[in-house]
């Protein structure tokens, strides 16, 4: 496949997150919220996974519904670097399956770039991507909303027949698969779905299997 280029998300896809980021980030979250929106901790907490549940991400309930809240704040407070950065669970063989994988790479992820660039650096792979593209530069709509994958084919100039997206996420996948994107899907001891063309038990896998 000429001129392949992989798009890759960050979130248990490069490290796991569940293991330490998630937890962080979620407690940031419903402190901010109830810090700026002056409600009890029980209340933000609600809030932020009412918003999550219904609208595919908190920022998206908070803009709708609070619409004096500051995007930006949001997402550079909830992602407190120096905090993320303590611990690092880096999935298995990260730096030598990249190095393996020939194309141009991009991190494609929900949380801002200021994260995604320092989660590279301390995963010790920044020099394995050319560009990391965060929500902050989809104009703060996530995937798998379609919005910002088609920011990113038009802004790096990129035909979808020669991407390949590797997420852990089946419902971001499905938004790939519409824009005739090849995905690979990072998902254990499961079955496979119609949105995926590719399922692997560990990204270890990714030069082995997707050519």
């Amino acid at each position: 496949m000429p001129h392949r280029t992989w798009l890759f998300d960050l979130d248990d896809t490069l490290h796991h997150a569940h293991k330490h980021a998630f937890p962080v980030i979620d407690a940031a979250m419903t402190a901010w919220i109830a810090r700026e929106l002056a409600v009890s901790h029980d209340q933000a907490n609600h809030l932020r996974v009412h918003y999550w549940q219904r609208y595919g991400a908190t920022i998206l309930g908070l803009r709708r519904h609070h619409p004096q809240v500051d995007p930006h704040h949001f997402l550079s407070e909830v992602h407190p670097l120096p905090r993320l950065l303590e611990t690092l669970h880096p999935v298995p063989r990260l730096a030598r399956t990249l190095a393996r994988l020939r194309g141009r790479k991009i991190l494609f992820t929900n949380g801002p770039t200021a994260y995604g660039e320092a989660m590279l650096e301390a995963l010790g792979v920044a020099r394995y991507f050319d560009v990391v593209v965060g929500v902050d530069q989809a104009r703060f709509h996530p995937k798998p909303f379609s919005h910002g994958y088609r920011r990113l084919l038009a802004r790096f100039r990129l035909n979808p027949r020669h991407c390949v997206m590797v997420e852990d996420s089946v419902a971001n996948l499905a938004t790939a698969k519409r824009l005739r994107m090849r995905t690979v899907w990072l998902r254990p001891h499961r079955r496979g779905h119609a949105a995926v063309d590719y399922l692997l038990n560990g990204l270890h896998q990714l030069p082995g299997r997707v050519r």
